[in-house]
């Protein structure tokens, strides 16, 4: 049987979200279901189980290794940040715990044929909702090199991103960029010689840019931030999963500002804005995956992981 994601620090991640018999737990990212089951074993009985994905290919793999039908479950194909909604449709007011894994299966990479990863000659897509309108191909083909150098440094932190980007522009007047192949090959021909023998594929960081730009994943993750803990009940719990710098300081910041919110200048002798904390930290410095897990597991080798408990 072909494996369809081996999931990143399954354990620590349930482990931080306290999960026990009755609890009411969100996972937002199902993925390969890796979380979600060792979840749905810790709540039982008595507890409720929610799981979100926009990947139809996830909401099928929940279908095949989840208990569907027994009616403490529910699986959504959705985006978790309209959460606040699937929370108000099934008539829960707050939860225990929501369980955020932001990053790309192993099916999304070598199987689901959307273009993902550039070792693969595949339709330039990238979308994880297909459903969505916009795909890499599109925004490839229509924004000017400004736009595309912009979306190169600022979601992928590539270093030559203006050189990329107008090579790009420069291919697609005698052919089309359609596939993932064929974007990994104008991207390696862009760098300079050197940067194309480096530890990391040439084109990584530009795949990683065009991922998050079709779908949204930095704006979708600030935006679920701003409102999650509202979801939780007293003593509740958030988790998140993230594996890139980028993804991890949104977190960071946004937990911090949650445990610390005041506005006070420093020079005040007290608070004077009203503000209180509304979480404390359960990591004051990130969690890593251990040396064995990364040896059993190379892809959880960036993974870092936030949580905070309401107060």
């Amino acid at each position: 049987m072909t494996v369809y994601h081996v999931t990143a620090m399954r354990d620590q991640a349930v482990d931080m979200l306290a999960c026990q018999p009755g609890k009411i737990i969100v996972d937002g990212t199902l993925g390969g279901c890796g979380h979600a089951r060792q979840i749905c074993k810790r709540i039982v009985p008595g507890g409720t189980f929610i799981g979100i994905d926009q990947d139809q290919d996830a909401i099928d793999q929940a279908h095949r290794v989840l208990p569907i039908g027994a009616p403490w479950i529910h699986i959504i194909h959705g985006n978790f940040v309209e959460l606040p909604l699937y929370l108000s449709q099934l008539g829960i007011d707050a939860v225990d715990g929501i369980l955020i894994d932001i990053g790309l299966s192993l099916h999304q990479i070598e199987a689901s044929g959307r273009g993902f990863s550039f070792n693969r000659d595949e339709p330039l897509d990238m979308r994880m909702d297909t459903r969505q309108a916009i795909t890499a191909a599109e925004i490839v083909a229509s924004k000017s090199d400004r736009e595309l150098a912009k979306i190169f440094s600022q979601y992928g932190e590539e270093r030559w991103a203006m050189r990329i980007a107008r090579h790009l522009v420069a291919a697609r007047q005698a052919t089309p960029i359609t596939t993932s192949g064929q974007l990994a090959r104008l991207v390696s021909d862009a760098v300079p010689a050197a940067a194309r023998f480096q530890k990391i594929h040439p084109a990584t960081r530009v795949f990683m840019a065009l991922r998050i730009a079709v779908n949204r994943e930095l704006a979708v993750l600030d935006r679920f931030l701003g409102t999650a803990v509202d979801m939780l009940g007293s003593g509740g719990r958030l988790c998140v999963l993230a594996f890139h710098s980028l993804e991890d300081r949104i977190v960071k910041q946004r937990f911090r500002s949650m445990e610390r919110p005041c506005t006070c200048p420093p020079s005040f002798p007290q608070c004077a804005c009203g503000r209180r904390a509304t979480v404390k930290l359960l990591t004051r410095k990130v969690v890593r995956p251990s040396e064995e897990e990364i040896r059993s597991n190379p892809m959880a080798r960036s993974t870092r992981l936030r949580g905070v408990e309401k107060l």
